[in-house]
């Protein structure tokens, strides 16, 4: 798989470094992980690796999206590597756990606006990023458990 992650990088204009391919298989690994998950992750493989290294590392696979950064609300950024498809998210409102959702509608933006030519003040909208909410199958059972007590 390290070869694929080089390609992906040269293929990015990225140059191929020890951190860029230890940060793209932990937010592989871990997907919708957050920066300590991944940092931590990417510590096992490369222990001399500092946190502002995994940060810049981050910053640049996002910058030539080779990985998405997506921040719910009231939550810390998490990465993931599956990019490009404009899929959407929903989170649990207890336990905080993602999971990915297909796109809404066939192709990105996925949702039209309401502006009868396809953008808003001007603007053409070529994404639409919607988060779901509610609760995991975990939660909700341990919440019917709770109120059946």
């Amino acid at each position: 798989m390290t070869s694929d992650y080089a390609e992906l990088l040269r293929g990015a204009d990225l140059r191929v470094t020890r951190p860029r391919i230890a940060v793209l298989e932990a937010v592989e690994a871990h997907p919708h992980a957050d920066t300590d998950t991944i940092f931590g992750a990417v510590r096992t493989a490369l222990p001399e690796v500092s946190r502002q290294a995994v940060y810049d590392v981050l910053a640049a696979l996002t910058g030539a999206g080779l990985v998405r950064k997506i921040q719910p609300s009231g939550s810390v950024a998490r990465y993931e590597t599956r990019v490009g498809d404009n899929h959407h998210h929903v989170v649990c409102r207890s336990c905080g756990v993602i999971t990915d959702v297909d796109c809404a509608v066939g192709e990105a933006p996925c949702l039209v606006p309401s502006d009868p030519d396809g953008s808003l003040d001007g603007f053409v909208v070529d994404e639409a990023e919607v988060v779901y909410w509610g609760l995991c199958p975990g939660c909700l059972a341990a919440e019917i458990s709770r109120s059946h007590q």
